[in-house]
């Protein structure tokens, strides 16, 4: 290829990345740990979009944002990378459901549960999902009503509230308390903040066991497993309780009912509780995030805003909304789109070579770790037009997103371990955004501090930040 992405030298007929040394990693580990984003453009800016590095200046890696290496590694030759050590330690916490399990033993889970997360599914869940949105949103629009006709907001304290009313419902069809909804995504932040200092500060490991943090997190992660297996408990007794009504059609029960087509046997208890515990903690934090970002870009950018609700008021005409309607809204898709864009929930992800492998001269020897920075591929000017922009219209139908390389956008992943939920996903975030536009302007309030990004495990903003929900006429 003429743009070859990988900026290398010729060498003996083979390709030699270029790399931060170690030392350099070091220096750089203490800015990495608080702020990746960046120093990661940096060293790619100053390398080329493939480069060597060692992560907390301990663990070699190769950073990539080319989307040729990417799809060779998640969709071309993926059965020879694995998740690596780092994201199958998240299992710590939370189990060995589908994020964090490998091998046969993933692909046994993920057949198992496919037909969960189907379009008719899907489509059906689409009236629960206009429900706990418009309760939701109901106590804003009676605050904004008697203070003038607009309420401010705290953006992703209140998506994060939505996103796990939605998942909790879909999942468990029971309204949590809304004093356990807070503690479980208390205990979910905690959790992620620790485990991404660990794999970023490698060397503080020492000082993590000696101040009992280890065992500080395992005790979270069991209160909020412990939490999740009473409401699994409960549904179980129920249901076996003689004369007991048919369950609910919900996430949770399509995993207890799944049989593997192999031995006829249901899941055993520890993974039914690790699969709903993964969708819960994945099902709502990257949706939430997304759509806080959303929200802050539609605060900056109204006009955007204001084409949805022109879109939505000519397709509806006042009439409710249905997800067959969801095809003739594209332009909240499309907002949606270029939001995980600009700001994908799942920023970076790794992999591992199972065996010795080789790409366009680049000798892969069996071991090596691969970071594959889904954030730089999104920003990439050789992939994207004014990729700093806001432009939602570049996902419109023969646009520009349908001519940028293959695997140039991967908000969900890709290739065989491409997210399970994504179809989900993007009709939740369709749905809220539709039915949030409807009733309210967003407009962004003045005088805050500048908003920043924080990338844990996900991409969310560093601290919170307000909008004004000014109501619509009629």
């Amino acid at each position: 290829m003429a743009d070859f992405a990988f900026a290398v030298k010729a060498v003996e007929g083979a390709c030699r990345l270029p790399r931060v040394p170690r030392w350099r990693s070091l220096l750089r580990s203490f800015a990495l740990a608080k702020d990746p984003l960046p120093v990661l453009d940096k060293v790619l800016a100053r390398y080329g979009d493939t480069v060597e590095l060692f992560i907390g200046g301990v663990e070699k890696s190769i950073l990539t944002r080319d989307p040729g290496l990417t799809q060779h590694i998640l969709q071309k030759n993926h059965r020879n990378y694995a998740k690596s050590r780092f994201t199958q330690g998240f299992s710590r916490y939370v189990g060995h459901g589908l994020l964090t399990n490998e091998g046969s033993d993933w692909l046994r889970q993920r057949r198992l549960i496919q037909p969960g997360f189907h379009r008719q599914r899907v489509a059906g869940l689409t009236g629960l999902m206009q429900e706990i949105t418009a309760d939701t949103l109901a106590p804003l629009a009676a605050q904004a009503a008697g203070a003038g006709g607009a309420v401010v907001v705290p953006v992703h304290e209140l998506m994060t509230r939505l996103m796990f009313r939605i998942i909790a419902r879909s999942v468990f069809s029971t309204s949590f308390p809304e004093a356990e909804l807070d503690r479980l995504a208390g205990l979910i932040t905690q959790i992620q903040a620790f485990f991404v200092r660990s794999i970023r500060q490698p060397y503080l490991k020492p000082l993590f066991w000696l101040r009992g943090d280890f065992r500080r997190h395992d005790a979270l992660a069991a209160e909020m497993r412990a939490l999740l297996a009473g409401y699994i408990a409960r549904r179980q007794q129920a249901s076996a309780a003689p004369g007991a009504p048919a369950p609910p059609d919900d996430l949770l029960q399509m995993l207890l009912d799944a049989r593997y087509e192999d031995t006829g046997e249901p899941m055993t208890p520890d993974r039914v509780l690790d699969e709903a515990l993964i969708l819960l903690v994945a099902g709502h934090e990257t949706s939430a995030n997304a759509l806080t970002w959303l929200l802050y870009l539609l605060a900056h950018h109204p006009e955007e805003a204001r084409a949805i609700q022109a879109e939505a008021d000519a397709v509806l005409a006042g009439r409710p909304l249905t997800f067959n309607d969801l095809p003739q809204l594209g332009k909240a898709l499309h907002a949606v789109q270029e939001t995980m864009r600009r700001y994908p929930p799942a920023w970076i992800t790794d992999r591992v070579a199972l065996a010795d492998d080789e790409y366009q001269g680049l000798r892969i020897p069996k071991g090596t770790l691969f970071s594959l920075y889904f954030y730089g591929l999104h920003h990439d000017p050789k992939n994207w037009f004014a990729p700093q922009e806001f432009r939602p219209a570049r996902f419109a139908p023969g646009a520009e997103a349908q001519a940028a390389p293959p695997f140039a956008y991967a908000p969900f992943g890709g290739g065989p371990r491409l997210c399970i939920g994504m179809q989900f996903a993007l009709t939740e975030m369709q749905l809220v955004t539709l039915e949030l536009l409807r009733r309210f302007e967003v407009e962004w309030v003045p005088g805050q501090p500048p908003v920043t990004m924080q990338p844990l495990i996900t991409l969310r903003p560093r601290g919170d930040f307000r909008v004004r929900l000014r109501a619509r006429p009629g």
